[in-house]
């Protein structure tokens, strides 16, 4: 049996490595539910993940971030994303639509189609137009505050 024993390759005692510098002091604090409220809040504002390095961030005086999130900004945000890449898209069938026009099409019927493909193009210059302005006024009423 001992011969077996030594044989066998020796293992770790598996688990976590140790840190190099463990934090073993630990402190409690008790709020009353109004300083508990507050505390939530301030925390929750921070947009750190632990209470624990909010707490050792506001003892040793680190500077203390808010960070806002306002829905309707973000979803503004998101739609001005989700459209800008429609509207990229569009460009991109453009391109396609021509050459198909191009390569299948008599010159007569390409230009007909092309003169529709034109207007069509300075309806959406003017949409893209409308965009940019809408971007620019809300950059100027609501990134500013």
């Amino acid at each position: 049996m001992n011969e077996n024993a030594s044989n066998t390759p020796k293992r770790g005692k598996g688990g976590r490595a140790p840190k190099n510098d463990p934090a073993n002091y630990r402190y409690s604090v008790n709020f009353t539910a109004v300083e508990h409220a507050r505390f939530l809040t301030m925390f929750e504002q921070s947009g750190l993940q632990s209470k624990a390095r909010f707490i050792a961030a506001r003892v040793f005086g680190d500077e203390f971030r808010v960070v806002k999130i306002d829905r309707s900004t973000m979803e503004y945000v998101t739609k001005l994303t989700s459209f800008f890449a429609q509207f990229r898209s569009v460009g991109v069938n453009y391109n396609q639509v021509v050459k198909e026009l191009h390569s299948n099409f008599s010159e007569k019927k390409a230009l007909a189609l092309l003169y529709k493909l034109e207007k069509a193009t300075v309806d959406l210059v003017e949409i893209g137009k409308k965009i940019q302005e809408l971007s620019e006024d809300f950059k100027a009423n609501y990134l500013a505050k």
